[in-house]
């Protein structure tokens, strides 16, 4: 390895060990800030907290065994939620890419559902599935699976169109343009959908 190549790895070894730093900084800072707002009174410690309040809190759940529950369960309709509003997400934008006509009718009824305040929908969503883990998993799905749908089919309509004439003029089918062209070349959009998604479904649990 070259002097250069060592300077140069060094120097990005420098620069994350930096970012790193002042990413733990502003958190610490933050938290500061929050407990001596808290302190002085400056804000509604009922409404906001402060973080010795939520250690504490924290403690206690660990101290009578239910704090380890609660995790796992907000992690189980968490996870449940992100598989089902992913899978539901790329399938219908599949359908929707495959069937135009289908997309045309349906883009502008996505885009109210997508504008639509979903956390406002709780009350009828625990009226129709009662106050369970259903309701909560249904909530979080609903709330990812409307973003998936409009991303990952606005992903697929941006695809080069002359390379889909391309595929077509060698005969390739409908289903060989999808899984050779369409979903390879929409591979980071869709990651950073599920990225997306997952803090979606735990807003929405």
């Amino acid at each position: 390895m070259s002097p250069e190549q060592k300077k140069y790895l060094k120097t990005i070894k420098k620069k994350k060990v930096l970012i790193l730093f002042l990413q733990v900084f502003l958190l610490v800072f933050l938290l500061g800030l929050w407990q001596i707002a808290a302190d002085l009174d400056l804000i509604n410690t009922f409404i906001f907290s402060s973080p010795s309040r939520v250690m504490k809190t924290i403690i206690s759940l660990y101290q009578d065994g239910s704090l380890f529950h609660h995790l796992w369960v907000t992690f189980y309709e968490t996870v449940f939620s992100f598989l089902l509003g992913t899978f539901l997400g790329i399938f219908i934008a599949t359908i929707l890419w495959w069937f135009r006509l289908l997309a045309k009718v349906l883009e502008p009824y996505f885009t109210v559902l997508n504008s639509l305040p979903k956390v406002a929908l709780g009350p009828i969503i625990l009226i129709w599935f009662g106050a369970s883990i259903h309701s909560i998993i249904f909530m979080a799905m609903l709330i990812s699976v409307v973003v998936a749908i409009l991303n990952i089919y606005q992903g697929f309509q941006s695809v080069d169109s002359e390379k889909i004439k391309l595929m077509r003029s060698f005969h390739a089918k409908k289903w060989q343009i999808c899984m050779y062209l369409i979903f390879p070349s929409n591979r980071e959009n869709i990651m950073a959908t599920l990225k997306l998604n997952i803090s979606m479904c735990l807003i929405g649990v």
